[in-house]
Formats: C-alpha cells, sequence, structure tokens
C-alpha cells in the first residue's frame, strides 16, 4: 500500500490545475523533460504534469521518447494533446506532429536527453550525432526527427566486396525470386533481394567503377551510387548507421563518419555535410532471377557465403511488410489521390526536374513515351514484375519492336540493352538512371520538386 500512496497523491496534487501558476522557465522544461523520459514512475508522471501546465510546445520532442520508449499512459496522451493543440493518439501521431512543425523547434534540453537516451541502447550513435555533429547548425535534417531504427550501428552489416558466383552455380535461387540487376562495362551481376534484404548494402568494384547499392527496404528504394567522389583519395564505403529519418535509413560512410540520406546520395550531417557532395546514381534493375538469367545467362550472382549468419531463405525477409499497406515509421504522406503510400513508383531525378510514374500504369501499356522536364524519355516496364528501365529518346517516339528486346520508332527496329538502345543504323539513346520505391518515400523528398504520371501536370 505504501508504494500506491506516491501515485494516489500525484492524481491529486500534480494535475495541470494545480500547476498553471508555476510557468516553467527553461530550466524547468530541460528537468521536467528529463524525468519524463528518466524518472522512475513517480517522478516521469510528475514531470509529463510540469509540462503540461507549463504550456511550452518545444517540450513534445521529449515527450515523444518517453512514448516510444516508456509506453503511452492516459496522462502522457494528454499532455502531449495539450501542447500540440490537437489529439495525440500514439507515437506515429506525435512524430508526424514534429516532422509537420519545423518552425516549432525542440528545447535545447532535448539534444542531451536523446544522446543519454541512445547511449543505452548503444553508446556507438555518438560517432554520428556527439560533440557539435548533433546540433542543428551542422545537420540538415532536425534531430527530433531522426529514430531509432531498431538495430545498432553496423547491426545491418554491409557486404563489402562479397563473393560472387556462377549463374550455374546458384542453385539456390528461384525463378521468381527477386534480384537488383546491374551490367557495367561488360561486368554483369545479379544481386538477390533475398540476401540484400538483410544486408541493406554493399560496397564492390564493378566494370572498374567503385559502387555502393543502397537498399532501404523501408522504402521499397535500391539505388546504385558511384562512390568516387572528386578530391577525396578513395572511393567511400558506406553502412548502416541503425537510424532513420522519416522512415528512411541513414547510411554512413567509414572514412568520416558523416551521415548521409540514402534517398538522395547527400551527406546530411557530420564533416561532409556542406561539402556540396551528391553520389551520382548508375542504372540498376529490380527484376526476377529467371528474366535476368535469360536475359544474361552469363551473369555472376551473389554467393550465400557472406560471411554471416542470416535466414537467406526465399520469402524470408521484410515479407510482412512488403505485404502490408502500412508503414512501420512514421512518416508524413501528403497526396495518396493517384498513389497510395506504398504503391511501387518508379522515379528518375533530371537537372532541376523529377518525375515518377506508378508501376501500374505500365499494366495497360508496357511502353510510355514522356518527359522529365525538358529531357525526352522512354520507359519499357513491366507492372507484374515490377521492372522498369528507362531511356533518353532523343526526338523519337517509339512502340513495341519485333521482338520482346526490340523497340520501334520511325527510324526502324532498336535493340534494348542494358546500357543504352541501339537503333538500326548503330546509333545509340543511353539508360537513365532511376529507380524504385514506395510512393511515401519519393513523395517525402522530392514531392515539392517532382511530378506524377497520372496526376496533376
Amino acid at each position: 500500500m505504501a508504494r500506491l500512496l506516491p501515485f494516489a497523491l500525484s492524481a491529486l496534487l500534480l494535475t495541470p490545475a494545480s500547476l498553471m501558476a508555476e510557468p516553467l522557465d527553461d530550466a524547468g522544461v530541460a528537468r521536467a523533460s528529463r524525468e519524463a523520459v528518466f524518472g522512475d514512475a513517480f517522478e516521469s508522471e510528475a514531470g509529463v504534469a510540469r509540462l503540461r501546465a507549463g504550456a511550452r510546445p518545444e517540450a513534445l520532442p521529449a515527450l515523444a521518447l518517453a512514448l516510444r520508449y516508456r509506453g503511452a499512459s492516459p496522462e502522457l496522451l494528454a499532455a502531449m494533446s495539450t501542447l500540440a493543440g490537437e489529439p495525440i493518439r500514439d507515437w506515429g501521431t506525435a512524430m508526424r506532429w514534429i516532422e509537420a512543425r519545423p518552425d516549432v523547434p525542440a528545447h535545447p534540453s532535448y539534444r542531451a536527453i536523446k544522446l543519454d537516451l541512445y547511449d543505452r541502447i548503444d553508446p556507438e550513435f555518438r560517432r554520428f550525432l556527439g560533440d557539435d555533429m548533433g546540433l542543428a547548425a551542422n545537420m540538415d535534417i532536425r534531430l527530433e526527427e531522426i529514430v531509432w531504427g531498431g538495430v545498432r550501428v553496423d547491426g545491418i552489416p554491409s557486404l563489402d566486396e562479397p563473393a560472387m558466383i556462377d549463374a550455374s552455380a546458384a542453385v539456390y535461387l528461384k525463378e521468381d525470386d527477386r534480384v537488383f540487376g546491374i551490367a557495367i562495362n561488360g561486368d554483369v551481376r545479379a544481386y538477390p533481394l533475398r540476401i540484400m534484404g538483410w544486408h541493406e548494402m554493399f560496397n564492390a568494384t564493378i566494370g572498374g567503377v567503385p559502387v555502393a547499392l543502397a537498399y532501404c527496404t523501408l522504402c521499397g528504394a535500391a539505388i546504385l551510387y558511384e562512390t568516387a567522389v572528386e578530391g577525396r583519395p578513395a572511393p567511400l564505403i558506406f553502412g548502416s548507421s541503425g537510424l532513420l529519418y522519416r522512415s528512411n535509413k541513414l547510411m554512413f560512410d567509414r572514412a568520416t563518419e558523416s551521415l548521409w540520406n540514402q534517398f538522395t546520395g547527400e551527406p546530411v550531417a557530420g564533416p561532409l555535410r556542406g561539402s556540396g557532395i551528391r553520389l551520382a546514381i548508375r542504372p540498376a534493375v529490380t527484376t526476377t532471377w529467371g528474366a535476368w538469367r535469360k536475359r544474361h545467362p552469363k551473369t555472376r550472382v551473389l554467393s550465400l557465403e557472406t560471411g554471416h549468419k542470416r535466414d537467406y531463405g526465399s520469402g524470408v525477409v521484410y515479407q510482412d511488410y512488403f505485404a502490408s499497406p502500412d508503414l512501420m515509421f512514421p512518416a508524413i504522406v501528403r497526396d495518396e489521390s493517384v498513389a497510395k503510400r506504398k504503391d511501387v513508383v518508379f522515379g528518375i531525378r533530371d537537372v532541376a526536374a523529377a518525375r515518377a510514374w506508378p508501376v501500374e500504369a505500365f499494366r495497360a501499356t508496357p511502353i510510355i513515351n514522356d518527359a522529365v522536364g525538358a529531357r525526352s524519355v522512354v520507359l519499357i516496364g513491366d507492372a507484374e514484375a515490377q521492372t522498369v528501365r528507362a531511356y533518353d529518346r532523343g526526338s523519337e517516339t517509339f512502340g513495341p519492336g519485333p521482338g520482346a528486346e526490340s523497340l520501334t520508332s520511325a527510324a526502324g527496329a532498336w535493340r534494348v540493352e542494358e546500357t543504352a538502345l541501339i537503333g538500326p543504323n548503330g546509333q545509340t539513346l543511353a539508360r537513365i538512371p532511376g529507380h524504385l520505391s514506395y510512393w511515401f518515400a519519393w513523395d517525402s523528398y522530392l514531392g515539392v520538386a517532382s511530378t506524377l504520371y497520372g496526376g496533376k501536370p
């Protein structure tokens, strides 16, 4: 009974009404926030009540930490709703409120509280957010929108120059297993999703070009980046930080330990932030093993001998998430009138322009002649296989060709290859880098500058 007394007293004495006469100064917000996150049950409840009564919305990000890591309570949700000025029902609602209000920065005490909390998960997170690196002035994204993804630093281990085997030796693969297909300077490779889903990153040299495949399972995007950067003595090697931003992984480079936005290929915190670096994208295609091998019978493919113990079985990794219409982590989705949040789109970013095409659009017309800004493009897609390739089309308009791997235009028949379209007189039209992703991710990072096929012009 003695243990229950403080809770009864708190209900009577620590209500918002009884504390309204004591507005919180900055020191009070800092103390109450720390109590809400780290205190025992009585201290946490008292801190929550003081923050509610103090009416300081900048305390809401700290309460979001308490909500995620301590769990919901009626008092906590009521306090957050009071500070937000609208109902906060759960952690996702709170994080979307924070994302939508960059004009309400977190209280200055938030950073120390968050770092102390993350120390309890993995002290290695300070490599990216400690010292001056996690200060708002030194980041291109907001600290309060960075969330823990459920693993420690390198808890999703990258594959660095992984072993490859001949296609004939890849007996573990099924015809309908999805692979990421890459062809650079005659070096043709396949990286199965059933393996990459466990690793989300490889660093390798393909066809003499240093590259990294940054795969974010949460946003459905596998993006092949060139990693040789002008002015750097060696190609960058990337890993997974264990941290997320708007349901997208934050990767890091091992040379400087800068955090990078996986989706844009830009450093957002750390020594390389503000350097102007943006990694160049190389073409890669998501397709089935059967289709890729038929097209490239001499391809090499990733070996199961990765040096890690994982269940690389077909249909094992992330299948529940892939099949669900819901997001695993909160992010705002603005326009779902044409594409729903987890509809797969194919996106191209060009100079000062970006455009996305719902993969379902290719079910009615597998060849789409279109444009990205001032650049004319042709896209060849298969909605069932969720495979899309894009090429510069110059002044040509394309239709189906005489064979499965060909197109026709007024100039004649064109052969479809991984790197280019080859015309009847040997002329070439180059492949354009693009990639698949869920619509919510494309819209979250590029929605303002991007157009959507089938949507408003």
